[in-house]
């Protein structure tokens, strides 16, 4: 069912209605009867009041009138954010209500505010404001405009925060002397927008602002733009075209005239540094580059405080701790050209060793979905637990990898897996989580992370940064175990063995008998368990200054207080000499968080 058809004249008359003109302390009545002369053949004695000689009971004064409407806690006073046109109809209602009829309407106001208001059609009732010089329709559910309709006095028109999706339908008709058209936060789209903003269709035109659509050709938009010889205000933040490098300098070159562009003034010494850009169309890359660095990572919990010591049997646990980011996904693939990239599940899938896995049919001992592990720079490493399916329980692979092959291939089976995540360990779709390098608890966990992302598809990107990211701190515990050998008497091949492979064996008995006592052997070979993931916390990271022209974004995440007093204790405990006291020094609860910066490349 579509929606309701909501036209301009009839929000106008809706929100006239709502000023209750006609009614008290507006309009004629009982209140102020007096004041006014019957109606007679002499037409031009209605707008005649008469003079206060003395007032009939029950009537009021113009000004206890006025002061109810003024006075801001009077039922009678007008909502706030009410405007000055409103203010000064009620007053007029008081002083003269004889005048307000639909031809004052029409040929007194100049400027027109329609403001949220779910007006989805200009209709031609418009034209009859035949002074109107000023138009506001912004945060409406409009999607083309008749400009027929529109009066040609206009010379401000504003229409941001609707659903248009082209300039087309304005420049059928376009009012002859408009030297303002806000279009921002609309849903602008696409390369021939650029042949709507020549001077053919605004010749007059002083500011135009285009701000936070889905604008990405900025060369043939400034091309357009550069035919609009009274120019002088130009907003283009917020759309995808504005995130691609030099940006700002190719746009200032190339509009010689621009005064102000995003909101920023444009300097003469800008104009110096960038002359000559323009015509460097080559650092026009159709990409955007950004930069993300974590830095360290503070007041986590060291947990193995908290285990037991491991007997001969094991489990001997380990712990590292991450940081991961959700970026988005360019559609070339970024996930096979960066490293430290998990896959859009990143799934562990824990399997007996030796068992079939019931998805692929392979076996293996354990699958975890990656996509890649390591940067061109060979700045990233990243630990990988699967080369091949059923080759490899482990591998740390770093410099330049081709990405790692996934586990699964159909929907059906990542759904099967997504279960087994922490859905804070799972990106949002359209993203690919990104990870720094796992590294052992400390004090202070320097994560030494920088990444630059290069995207070339601009419209998903400026919706991710608008959305924002989530950055979440991962523990990761690993439980190794010995691994029992084979008894000579189950092998098929003991039969085969000599004499050698007896005094082999008896040499490697005499070097454990050399050894003290109270000395213990580490196991040779030890079997992993796939890792417990456990989210430490997760804060999500605004990144919209960056659409707005902010050249970095930096904030330090704070999850809270997780450390405590015992936790802290057993920590200094093993870290001392038996000799020393443990209580050297003050402890306390600490916070936990870490340090982030998004930085686009100029």
């Amino acid at each position: 069912m579509e929606p309701e058809t909501r036209t301009l004249s009839a929000a106008v008359r809706e929100h006239l209605r709502q000023l209750c003109l006609h009614e008290f302390p507006c309009g004629t009545g009982s209140w102020n009867k007096s004041r006014f002369l019957p109606q007679t053949s002499r037409v031009w004695r209605e707008l005649i009041p008469r003079e206060e000689k003395s007032l009939s009971p029950g009537e009021e004064t113009v000004e206890d009138l006025l002061g109810l409407v003024r006075s801001a806690h009077s039922p009678w006073a007008l909502v706030e954010g009410s405007s000055a046109e409103d203010l000064f109809l009620k007053e007029l209602a008081i002083q003269n209500p004889l005048m307000l009829k639909d031809s004052f309407f029409y040929t007194y106001f100049r400027s027109l505010r329609v403001v949220d208001k779910d007006v989805s059609l200009v209709d031609k009732e418009l034209l009859k404001f035949v002074k109107l010089e000023e138009l506001v329709l912004s945060a409406n559910q409009i999607k083309e405009i008749d400009t027929t309709n529109l009066p040609p006095t206009l010379k401000v028109l504003e229409l941001y925060g609707n659903k248009i999706a082209s300039m087309e339908c304005l420049c059928r008709h376009p009012p002859p002397r408009l030297q303002h058209l806000g279009l921002g936060h609309n849903k602008l789209l696409g390369p021939l927008e650029s042949l709507h903003v020549t001077s053919d269709h605004w010749p007059n035109l002083v500011s135009l602002d285009l701000s936070f659509n889905n604008l990405t050709d900025l060369q043939n938009m400034v091309a357009g733009l550069q035919t609009l010889k009274h120019l002088r205000l130009l907003l283009l933040q917020g759309n995808p075209l504005a995130l691609v490098p030099h940006y700002r300098g190719f746009t200032i070159d190339s509009l010689a005239r621009l005064c102000v562009l995003d909101d920023i003034t444009v300097a003469s010494s800008e104009k110096h540094l960038f002359r000559g850009l323009s015509r460097s169309e080559d650092l026009l890359a159709p990409e955007a580059q950004l930069l993300v660095t974590v830095g360290n990572l503070r007041g986590v919990l060291d947990s193995s405080v908290l285990d037991s010591e491991p007997g001969p049997q094991g489990p001997f646990i380990t712990y590292n701790y991450y940081v991961t980011y959700d970026f988005v996904e360019d559609e070339e693939g970024e996930g096979s050209q960066y490293g430290g990239v998990l896959a859009e599940v990143g799934a562990w899938a824990a399997l007996p060793l030796g068992s079939q896995d019931p998805l692929t049919g392979a076996h293996s001992h354990r699958v975890r979905v990656v996509s890649g592990v390591s940067s061109e720079a060979g700045s990233l490493e990243w630990l990988a637990s699967l080369s091949e399916l059923g080759e490899m329980e482990e591998s740390i692979v770093s410099g330049a990898s081709e990405p790692l092959p996934r586990s699964t291939d159909s929907a059906e089976e990542l759904a099967k897996l997504r279960p087994l995540l922490d859905p804070r360990l799972c990106p949002s779709p359209g993203t690919v989580l990104f990870s720094t390098v796992p590294k052992p608890w400390s004090d202070v966990i320097p994560c030494n992370y920088e990444m630059q992302h290069t995207l070339k598809d601009l419209v998903p990107l400026k919706a991710f940064l608008l959305s924002g990211t989530v950055v979440t701190v991962v523990e990761e515990k690993i439980l190794s175990w010995p691994v029992e050998q084979p008894s000579s008497s189950d092998s098929p091949l003991a039969a085969k063995k000599g004499k050698g492979e007896k005094d082999k064996k008896e040499k490697e008995k005499d070097k454990k008998d050399k050894k003290g006592k109270g000395e213990k052997e580490p196991p040779k070979e030890l079997r992993q368990d796939p890792p417990i993931l456990r989210v430490l916390g997760s804060s999500p990271v605004v990144l919209e200054p960056l659409l707005a022209g902010e050249p970095f974004v930096s904030t330090v995440c704070n999850f809270g207080v997780i450390r405590t007093l015992e936790a802290d204790r057993l920590t200094l405990n093993r870290a001392l000499p038996p000799t020393a006291s443990p209580w050297g020094a003050g402890i306390s609860t600490q916070e936990f968080g870490e340090g982030h910066k998004y930085s686009r490349t100029p």
